[in-house]
């Protein structure tokens, strides 16, 4: 069964990366960028084409992903290249748009994604209506019913349940949280709830609030195409409160997965369906797209910010400058990753 998640996760991973280097790939190649290389895969080559536009299509021996090799990513570095087929050349739009094109595709491809899977199976309402609360709960004896709508947690807005899990994730300085309702008759209410925590199996903590939220399944094209882009847009919110949650320590690092945690996720996720795992191909397809265009350095972002201080201050920065801040950027992202990878070792044995 670990096999099999592995190739599961390596097949996600892999139309992820590709779908994303494509995106790179089709827009330098129309933006009149050299291209040295597409890939499909990363490390040692296995069959290569070049094609009549003299780029080398590759398949290569770990299907992780692939990669386009540019002319010119930061500075001319190949006197064989006409200088106007550098990317570093290239119209200040058009290498923000090749820059830009790989999160774009991501986006695009979870929206396809949750699209069919709404029109196949329905999608959610993603409004968090209480459907179901538990005996004895927290949330049972303060005086929220079933039918209320939760409008805010700790006093910041939700309109997803998406939004309102991840607030009630997150730690409170006292263990309480403020959670407001709507009620039926369209009043809000503010109640204090203290949730139960027990242990779970691989040593971490969970809350207990003891409430069910409703699962109503809209089936149909238009339900599909607003399914679609309010669940990506929802996904999106989400990780935005994430990133600030980890800056102001509302969310630890150890909410963070790596490989290791991402192969438990595809484990659990099989075990629910084929629904379930494509599902997970629109999320992390997202989270790719949405960590790459993220300001920091060795990332689409970065690349991005630079160009935007190129824009600002009328000339390029400082091509070595730049390469050693990707550099440092580029480490300290490895560095935070073996840290996340030990976690999820720790978690899972």
């Amino acid at each position: 069964m670990w096999l099999i998640s592995i190739l599961i996760l390596l097949v996600i991973l892999g139309i992820i990366v590709l779908i994303h280097e494509f995106g790179h790939f089709i827009t330098a190649k129309k933006s009149g960028v050299f291209i040295y290389e597409f890939s499909i895969g990363m490390g040692p080559l296995i069959w290569k084409h070049i094609g009549k536009d003299k780029i080398q299509y590759s398949i290569r021996a770990f299907p992780i992903g692939g990669y386009v090799q540019m002319a010119g990513e930061v500075m001319e570095d190949d006197n064989k290249i006409p200088k106007d087929q550098f990317m570093c050349n290239r119209p200040w739009y058009q290498r923000l748009i090749i820059l830009v094109a790989g999160v774009t595709f991501n986006f695009l491809l979870a929206i396809v994604v949750l699209f069919f899977m709404a029109l196949i199976w329905g999608g959610n309402d993603l409004t968090p209506r209480i459907s179901g609360i538990m005996e004895d709960s927290a949330i049972a004896k303060s005086g929220i019913e079933v039918g209320d709508i939760i409008t805010a947690v700790n006093g910041k807005k939700v309109y997803t349940w998406d939004k309102a899990q991840l607030y009630l994730t997150m730690n409170s300085k006292d263990g309480s949280y403020d959670i407001t309702v709507k009620k039926a008759n369209n009043e809000e209410e503010t109640y204090e709830i203290t949730p139960e925590t027990i242990k779970l199996e691989d040593g971490t903590e969970s809350k207990v609030f003891g409430l069910q939220i409703e699962q109503k399944i809209e089936k149909g094209f238009i339900p599909s195409i607003k399914y679609a882009f309010a669940k990506f847009a929802s996904i999106m919110s989400s990780m935005v409160t994430v990133i600030a949650g980890l800056f102001t320590g509302a969310l630890s690092l150890s909410s963070l997965a790596g490989p290791v945690g991402m192969y438990s996720i595809v484990d659990q996720s099989i075990s629910l369906g084929i629904q379930q795992l494509i599902y997970l191909v629109a999320f992390l397809s997202i989270n790719l797209g949405f960590v790459n265009i993220l300001p920091f350095p060795a990332f689409d972002g970065g690349r991005v910010l630079f160009l935007i201080i190129e824009k600002i201050k009328g000339s390029p920065v400082n091509s070595k400058v730049e390469n050693y801040i990707h550099l440092v950027g580029f480490a300290l992202l490895i560095l935070l990753m073996i840290y996340i990878t030990i976690q999820d070792i720790f978690r899972l044995f």
